[in-house]
């Protein structure tokens, strides 16, 4: 099998600069127009340390959604995905996009222990549990949060602060990845990966549903089955799309994504 060929997204959907930046402009334009937007919040003293909060209206009385962005955790940023919130908040959840700091400037290790920090802010501010999920590396880190140990960071946090997942394309499994030229900017070595890998970590037996394209490669196909089963959860392929495309039902309200995600919020919100 020649892992690059199955994780180089890029490589396999050439038009992925035009979908990228059709996102950027989309995030942009929702950005301008929603009113119940709360830009920069800081979760942490780095200048990528910051998340936007969307809710569908007044108050901080919403089920809330944490949307962990893609790019291997090494490209991009939240100002890529505001739209991503749309499908959420036409049905009554808040949504939060955070950014991070990227590797190799930082390890992965570093930047879960990011969006754990937000998520953390995010209940200090709402008093509730949160969905998290998340794209390709962002469906990874909604995986590592739902099996954070919360009460180890500080015991006044809720065991269960994330009960629910839906991760999008994600990556469940590091090893495959060392060889690759993804591999080469993570700088992880054969244990760290493992160890970081949530298929596997034991499951916290809480709500998981995995989603995939089914244009995607055999092996983001095979991650998603896997952990899915692993984890004693439910695992979705969309036919038609591509690991670039897979996302855009998350940001129209009518679509069975965004009715799953919006419905896992307001059940453990």
């Amino acid at each position: 099998m020649d892992l690059q060929v199955e994780y180089d997204n890029r490589a396999r959907v050439p038009e992925n600069p035009a979908i990228i930046a059709g996102w950027q402009r989309d995030a942009a334009a929702f950005r301008a127009t929603w009113a119940e937007a709360e830009l920069g919040i800081a979760y942490g003293a780095g200048g990528r340390e910051k998340l936007d909060l969307f809710r569908p209206g007044p108050g901080e009385d919403w089920p809330v959604a944490l949307f962990l962005h893609g790019g291997y955790w090494q490209a991009l940023d939240r100002s890529f995905f505001s739209h991503m919130a749309r499908g959420m908040l036409a049905r009554g959840v808040a949504v939060a996009v955070p950014s991070y700091d990227l590797c190799p400037q930082v390890t992965l290790a570093a930047i879960t222990d990011q969006m754990r920090a937000a998520a953390m802010l995010l209940h200090r501010r709402s008093g509730r549990r949160l969905l998290a999920t998340g794209h390709s590396a962002g469906g990874h880190m909604a995986a590592m949060l739902m099996a954070t140990d919360w009460r180890a960071r500080d015991p006044r946090l809720p065991a269960d602060l994330v009960p629910a997942g839906l991760p999008i394309s994600g990556v469940f499994e590091l090893e495959p990845l060392l060889p690759t030229s993804i591999g080469a900017g993570l700088r992880l070595t054969p244990e760290e990966a493992r160890a970081l890998s949530p298929r596997h970590l034991p499951s916290p037996g809480f709500p998981l549903h995995a989603v995939v394209g089914g244009a995607e490669s055999g092996e983001f196909l095979r991650q998603t089955r896997d952990f899915a089963a692993a984890w004693g959860g439910t695992a979705e392929v969309v036919p038609g799309l591509n690991h670039f495309t897979i996302l855009a039902p998350l940001a129209a309200p009518d679509s069975a994504l965004s009715r799953r995600a919006a419905a896992m919020a307001l059940a453990v919100g």
